[in-house]
């Protein structure tokens, strides 16, 4: 099979949602469909030892959240999938920015009891800016939730996209029956049925049919069909290329957690979706089908593997064949650098593999070669674009707590901070080390892995500060003069670019009015531009 057709049978894509939507649970029924699971996972209990496949850390276990991203290949359809679950908690909203940029279409999960939340709101501005194909699965419909058209208004107003249904609830919570399906003129009724992979299906042809008032009841019957026509002279039919632009949004209905309306979201997925497309380097576009191999590291994940201490960058393939064991330029070190072990993924299973393509997410082990953001080319020097590191919104202290235990620390607190989990600082002198983290919930996984995985002990203690901004100057002079004044200040990235801490907001203000020759910048994007 050449490169072409391994192209147009791949799609690439993300989950995402405000915490509790469901995501999770969505992603384990998708894995149920194409038999990479037998049975899933349950995400709701903490008490239990079986927790969803997708959640392999033990803290993500304990909370029942995902707090970091996961990775799972599987066919479908005779479509090869590669799915990445995200975390929905908005302290680790950084690692699903950087995921998005790594797919080609997204699937947002909205809890039909709560409707548009703070979360979805920010997740789907980043898809917007980077015209993202988004699906919307409106879970939950067995609980007393809101009425379907109020949540198509919301989401349209909310969250800036047309949607168009393309099935139909038949009641809501107590009154649910199931769904229709709009476009392939499907009835399916609903069961309580959690892990069985199929439901009862009709085929209504003409919603006129009288099958429909013995199955649903006269009045639920007449309500479907009278809500059917408002949809069809209300709402223009669905058309592929404004979802494919991230214009429009199809919409589907039905209950994760029992399984319900889930495979008519995923045949539709297959059917639509974008297979893997171009992506922008600082040199132009880089298409799929350029013969030469290109990707780009969006994650990296130590002690993937506890047993084995490894470390695993997550390499997004842009173009060309990836081969193992063949040398391939690291840009940004500038070397050459051979991969004997490159895996495809399972959450935390990983499976070996010799080939991989446009639109693969493929590990690869790493000792400490890769920063998340670097480029690998098959020889060529260029650098994927968009995938920064944002100023932190918290920050604090490292203090260890057991001397004995400093070396154990310090590898681990680089790694973990390696990973994106949260981003690293020095002051001088002293060498004291800063941590900055978009939420609170970071310093409690940070804590908690350095300590069962590394076997150090630390704490975490506040500190004044409001923003870390990157400081350039076209004037070097300046910079360094800057610097000298704001020593107490100023500290450094794990990369030893000098980041001014601005204590409040009015501080960052003041001496950005007063330094007009100096850059203060709020992402790290500037780095690529310099490389």
């Amino acid at each position: 099979m050449g490169l072409s057709e391994e192209i147009a049978k791949r799609r690439t894509f993300a989950i995402i949602s405000h915490p509790d939507a469901g995501k999770t649970t969505l992603t384990e029924k998708f894995l149920l469909y194409g038999g990479a699971i037998q049975t899933a996972g349950a995400v709701k209990s903490n008490k239990i030892r079986k927790g969803a496949t997708s959640d392999f850390l033990d803290i993500e276990r304990q909370r029942g959240i995902s707090v970091t991203t996961s990775v799972m290949t599987f066919q479908y359809g005779g479509t090869l999938i590669n799915l990445l679950d995200t975390p929905g908690h908005k302290d680790f909203a950084e690692d699903t920015y950087r995921t998005l940029t790594a797919v080609d279409s997204v699937i947002l999960v909205i809890d039909s009891t709560k409707g548009v939340e703070p979360q979805t709101e920010r997740l789907m501005e980043v898809c917007r800016m980077r015209q993202t194909p988004v699906i919307v699965f409106i879970n939950k419909l067995d609980l007393e939730g809101r009425d379907p058209f109020s949540l198509m208004d919301e989401l349209e107003e909310m969250l800036s996209i047309r949607v168009r249904p393309l099935t139909w609830p038949i009641g809501v919570g107590a009154t649910f029956q199931g769904v229709y399906d709009l476009y392939n003129r499907n009835l399916r009724l609903f069961e309580s049925i959690k892990t069985r992979k199929e439901a009862t299906s009709e085929r209504i042809d003409d919603l006129a049919d009288h099958r429909l008032d013995q199955l649903l009841g006269p009045g639920p019957a007449q309500e479907l069909r009278e809500e059917t026509e408002l949809i069809n002279g209300v709402y223009d039919p669905f058309d592929l290329v404004p979802y494919r632009q991230g214009k429009l949004a199809p919409l589907f209905f039905g209950s994760a957690f029992n399984n319900f309306g889930v495979r008519e979201v995923l045949d539709t997925f297959v059917r639509i979706a974008p297979p893997p497309g171009p992506r922008e380097t600082d040199q132009g576009l880089v298409k799929p089908e350029d013969p030469e191999f290109s990707g780009f590291v969006f994650k990296i994940h130590a002690n993937l593997d506890p047993n084995h201490r490894d470390r695993m960058a997550f390499l997004r393939i842009c173009s060309g064949q990836f081969k193992r064991n063949t040398f391939y330029h690291h840009v940004r070190q500038d070397k050459q650098l051979r991969f004997a072990n490159p895996t495809t993924f399972l959450a935390a299973q990983k499976t070996l593999v010799d080939e991989a393509w446009p639109g693969d997410v493929i590990g690869l082990y790493d000792t400490g070669n890769f920063k998340i953001g670097d480029t690998l080319t098959a020889g060529a020097s260029f650098n994927f674009r968009g995938i920064p590191s944002f100023s932190p919104e918290l920050f604090r202290e490292l203090v260890n707590l057991d001397p004995m235990r400093s070396k154990q620390l310090e590898k681990g607190i680089r790694q973990l901070t390696d990973e994106g989990v949260a981003q690293l600082f020095t002051q001088q002198p002293g060498n004291k080390k800063i941590v900055g983290c978009v939420g609170e919930l970071q310093f409690d996984v940070i804590r908690y892995r350095l300590e069962h995985e590394y076997g150090a002990q630390c704490a975490f203690q506040a500190i004044q500060a409001h923003k870390a901004c990157w400081i350039t100057s076209d004037d070097p002079a300046a910079l360094e003069n800057f610097i000298r004044i704001k020593t107490t200040q100023v500290v450094s990235d794990k990369d030893g670019n000098p980041v001014f801490m601005a204590p409040s907001a009015y501080m960052l203000d003041l001496e950005q009015r007063n330094n007009p020759e100096i850059t203060f910048h709020l992402t790290s994007e500037f780095k690529t531009l310099q490389a």
